[in-house]
């Protein structure tokens, strides 16, 4: 069979561009000390990402997502929702089918993060959380205290939560994204299910004997190029882990949809693999 070409792919990591391409600039200025970055960069790890897609914000975004998914067989996208930009808000109440709705959570204020959480689910229906431990002022570790309420309340809630985990993009400390953190997270919360995002490199294999142990933990391939897929997430695919590795694109943050699929069919998945990794497993850990 090798790559499908009609499963309805489930994408965990696209959205609208962003109406200010250096938002994260100022979200992280209190954390970013380079120059580059400061005032050059217009990607938090623009670096690494060469032909970055150039996209703009207009009113017909939404609409032009859909049509992009549409040509590459894509059903349905996991998109960051934020009541700052109610443009996000609006494409997942119109396109409910299609479109779902994350809302990332900032633990510095904890019952502030709490409740902006559970009005994201109240209002715009989110299906899941994210925290980005190093993106916070000052980070907030993968396992620190301040997160637990977050945790605390993505179980009461049923929501899985992505938590980016590994070497982080922006030029900053990357401690707090340890991947050994989630060990202590699983252990304290056995009916919480994580969504390693962006890869967690260099800590791979670590990630996949902590996926070995912990049921609710899980991978996604967010922000990296198919060919770039760490050996060790392919290989825990390919034998014991085909129910915990799962689809996330990158688009139009940084990765082209064009880049992704054309490089997908050479990653080296077996035939039973692909359609738990590009839909199967997303819906079960979305609880669609």
């Amino acid at each position: 069979m090798g790559f499908p070409s009609d499963i309805g792919v489930v994408d965990l990591l696209m959205g609208l561009p962003n109406k200010d391409r250096r938002w994260w600039a100022t979200a992280m200025a209190g954390t970013l000390r380079d120059e580059d970055s400061r005032s050059g960069m217009t990607h938090p790890a623009g670096y690494m990402f060469k032909d970055l897609p150039e996209m703009e914000r207009s009113a017909s975004s939404a609409d032009d997502l859909l049509r992009a998914m549409d040509g590459f067989g894509i059903d349905k996208a996991l998109i960051p929702v934020s009541f700052q930009d109610e443009g996000t808000v609006d494409a997942v109440r119109r396109h409910p089918d299609r479109l779902l709705g994350s809302f990332q959570v900032d633990p510095t204020n904890i019952m502030e993060g709490v409740r902006a959480l559970r009005r994201a689910r109240e209002e715009a229906g989110v299906v899941a959380a994210s925290f980005f431990p190093c993106g916070c002022t000052p980070p907030v570790p993968i396992d620190d205290r301040l997160a637990y309420p977050m945790y605390a309340a993505c179980v009461d809630l049923g929501l899985p939560v992505f938590v980016n985990a590994g070497i982080p993009g922006p030029r900053v400390p990357a401690t707090a994204q340890d991947v050994m953190r989630f060990d202590q997270v699983c252990y304290d919360f056995p009916e919480l299910t994580v969504v390693m995002r962006h890869g967690g490199e260099p800590w791979c294999d670590l990630a996949v004997k902590l996926m070995l142990k912990w049921p609710g933990l899980h991978w996604s391939s967010s922000a990296f190029a198919p060919k770039h897929y760490p050996r060790e997430i392919v290989d825990y695919a390919n034998t014991r882990g085909a129910d915990k590795v799962m689809y996330a694109g990158y688009f139009p943050y940084g990765l082209t949809l064009d880049r992704i699929f054309a490089e997908l069919p050479n990653v080296g998945f077996k035939d039973d693999v692909w359609p738990k990794f590009l839909r199967t497993n997303a819906l079960r850990v979305l609880g669609l």
